[in-house]
């Protein structure tokens, strides 16, 4: 018994997981094109899907489009998992003590909010990772051709981004305007460079191209910043998963109340009625997931372009010196979302519904095929 209750937990595992590294693969150019839409538009321009398609694959060929899809596939295997589990652990609070095994569409929801809260925080360090090197595949990233005198000290970016040195032309307009001043320090070029809002040559963040390594990002940014934009995260896989599994509650009650109808005697309870077509339970999740994606999105643009913001340690640091507060109005500040993101909020919805919309019917039909077909051979 013991060993049969380990092997259909085996089967289930595997089948969760294959099925969610399949949906991944299948959907990923989606989801590619869907993130640079949202970081590479702005109030006045909009681009479209033909356009960051031609982009990706005239920088970095096909294999552009599949930029990240490592660090994609882990997240999603972890967090689909975690969020499947807090639902079930959750919602089995919910179903004890009743006849019928049945939860309603609120508990549904406010077990999905709690289940995306929990999501977010396991996704969002692959998240990341896997959004800057989506950028990376579709951006030009020029070699850099300064090279530090000998015997001059070495430059505050290159100890903290190994191999990334300041852009030569920005360097030489900094000590230009400098030059005139009365200083002591005959290394001046050295000098600048040891402070760090000119550690890049022109003042500006390194590129998000250069900071897309695990070990770029703790050694630049800190070890906070792989949870960069929770705040919006966390509102978006809420409102996803509450959506989502509050929608498809309803539609799996109202497709047990229609097979139900002219059965004689009429079934008491939901297990009289019988397993319902996988194909009609894959087809009701992934118009759950299309609703569920839409109803999210804005706050997904949001996440992916704060995502897409290198903001250095130092900065952070002098911001919580100087007390910043976050602009916009009460419900911007708690959700995340920048004043600036309200007209490019809703850019690419349509590739995140029919992303969420194919993964969430592949996720479903492919599990229910694996299961079958395993529990099958064990038996």
């Amino acid at each position: 018994m013991e060993l049969s209750k380990n092997q259909i937990f085996a089967v289930h595992g595997v089948a969760g997981a294959g099925s969610v590294a399949f949906a991944t693969a299948f959907t990923y150019p989606l989801d590619t094109i869907k993130v640079l839409t949202q970081v590479g538009s702005s109030a006045g321009k909009e681009l479209n899907a033909s356009q960051v398609f031609m982009r990706v694959i005239s920088v970095s060929g096909n294999a552009g489009l599949f930029g990240g899809f490592g660090w994609m596939a882990f997240g999603r295997v972890f967090g689909l998992g975690a969020r499947f589990g807090v639902y079930e652990v959750l919602t089995a609070f919910c179903k004890d003590g009743r006849e019928d095994n049945y939860v309603t569409a609120s508990e549904a929801l406010l077990s999905g909010m709690v289940a995306g809260a929990t999501e977010t925080f396991i996704s969002s360090p692959f998240e990341l990772i896997k959004l800057r090197m989506q950028v990376t595949s579709a951006s030009n990233v020029p070699s850099s051709n300064f090279a530090l005198q000998e015997g001059a000290r070495k430059p505050l970016i290159a100890r903290l981004l190994t191999g990334c040195y300041p852009d030569k032309r920005s360097l030489n307009q900094y000590v230009g305007l400098m030059s005139t001043l009365t200083t002591k320090n005959t290394n001046l070029t050295g000098a600048l460079l040891e402070y760090p809002w000119a550690m890049t040559g022109s003042g500006k963040p390194p590129s998000v191209c250069n900071v897309r390594r695990p070990s770029d990002i703790i050694s630049l940014e800190g070890w906070r910043a792989l949870w960069r934009g929770l705040r919006s995260g966390i509102v978006r896989d809420s409102v996803f998963s509450g959506v989502f599994f509050s929608s498809w509650q309803l539609l799996h009650q109202a497709m047990l109340d229609w097979k139900a109808v002219g059965m004689s005697p009429p079934p008491r309870l939901n297990e009289e009625v019988g397993p319902l077509s996988p194909l009609a339970v894959s087809l009701a999740a992934g118009f759950s997931a299309s609703v569920a994606a839409a109803a999210s999105h804005g706050f997904d643009t949001t996440r992916s372009r704060s995502q897409c913001t290198v903001l250095p340690k130092y900065v952070s640091m002098e911001r919580k010196l100087l007390k910043w507060k976050r602009p916009g109005n009460k419900f911007e500040r708690y959700t995340g979302i920048h004043p600036s993101d309200r007209n490019v909020l809703f850019r690419g919805i349509g590739l995140r519904m029919a992303r969420s919309g194919i993964a969430s019917i592949m996720i479903v039909g492919s599990y229910f095929f694996v299961v079958d077909h395993l529990a099958s051979n064990l038996a």
